[in-house]
């Protein structure tokens, strides 16, 4: 005959303490003394103990999941943002359901649907959503947090992002410390390419290289910044230096300055934004901007706590520090 699990009782005999008590450690109050949660921990560990997620969702009214709603599983970038998010929430004993918003919307599919049908507790979207209407009707339903994206600015909805501004302006005028006076910028979409974007050239205005400036759009991947530079390098005035939006775009500057025979740093500087850990590999070892990717997810998390807690108030915005790191893909100019 199989051994039934053990109960929250089972736990509470073995600690020696009420099964309120046991409930108010699970669920991770601050309200009990250090010596009886250590206790009831041991027991849990001592009988295996796990608790019955459906019954405390029905008693408690909540599931205490998060639906994490992704906008591009392929940026590494993410992965940074996603690690700091979700250490925070298992801290506070929530599970994170994630979705690719990119293939829900190629299947006509509306992207936060699955969540509220599975009752999560609240919402996290990470990087930029086209559809604020859709995401403003969620809003009204349950806590939202955006992440990772400045835009867009709801009722009730905390913004978590880097000081994309402050991190263009760092790489920026690292490139003209350096000696750069020609230098590219590789721009994105949304927001945050519009905010990296502007700064960069006030940027260079204010250092009266405005006409070493030179704007080109892409779409934020390895391939639109290779053709981007490839483009860039053919024009008889080339710059001496380009920075990317992102990451990967700088991957595609890498190759396309190889593939035409320019070695980096000595005949091209290339800066990329994020410092992913394909930044960090020794053979690229790129200078990026750092955006604090960890920290936006741990902020975010936060916010979405407060929220549960009632403390959320009106949306607001929180900025992260950048920072540039310097590596081994920018030098001064060969000649000007």
């Amino acid at each position: 005959m199989a051994m039934r699990p053990p109960t929250i009782r089972d736990v509470a005999d073995r600690a020696g303490v009420s099964k309120s008590l046991v409930s108010l450690v699970l669920r991770g109050s601050d309200q009990v003394r250090p010596e009886k949660r250590d206790a009831v921990l041991r027991a849990v560990r001592e009988l295996g103990y796990r608790p019955n997620a459906a019954a405390r969702s029905l008693s408690e009214q909540r599931t205490r999941t998060v639906g994490v709603l992704l906008d591009d599983l392929r940026n590494p970038w993410f992965v940074d943002l996603l690690d700091g998010l979700n250490s925070l929430l298992h801290d506070n004993g929530l599970r994170m359901l994630l979705a690719d918003a990119r293939l829900n919307r190629r299947t006509g599919q509306d992207p936060a649907g699955p969540f509220l049908d599975l009752g999560v507790d609240g919402l996290i979207v990470i990087g930029t959503l086209p559809d604020a209407a859709a995401l403003a009707a969620v809003a009204e339903r349950l806590p939202v947090v955006v992440a990772g994206a400045r835009e867009p600015v709801l009722p009730g909805v905390d913004v978590v992002a880097n000081d994309d501004e402050r991190g263009a302006r760092l790489v920026t005028e690292h490139l003209i410390g350096l000696g750069h006076r020609r230098v590219a910028h590789i721009a994105g979409y949304g927001a945050v390419g519009e905010l990296r974007r502007r700064s960069f050239e006030e940027t260079m205005r204010e250092h009266g290289l405005a006409q070493g400036a030179v704007v080109e759009p892409s779409d934020l991947t390895e391939e639109g910044g290779y053709r981007t530079t490839v483009r860039l390098l053919s024009r008889p005035d080339r710059p001496t230096a380009v920075f990317a939006v992102n990451d990967i775009a700088a991957i595609g500057v890498l190759s396309a300055a190889d593939e035409l025979g320019l070695r980096v740093p000595r005949d091209l500087s290339v800066v990329g934004y994020d410092n992913t850990s394909i930044a960090r590999l020794r053979h690229v070892w790129l200078t990026t901007v750092d955006n604090a990717g960890h920290e936006v997810g741990r902020r975010a998390a936060r916010c979405l706590l407060e929220r549960f807690e009632g403390r959320g108030g009106e949306g607001r915005t929180h900025l992260t520090a950048a920072a540039l790191e310097i590596r081994g893909t920018t030098a001064p100019p060969l000649t000007d």
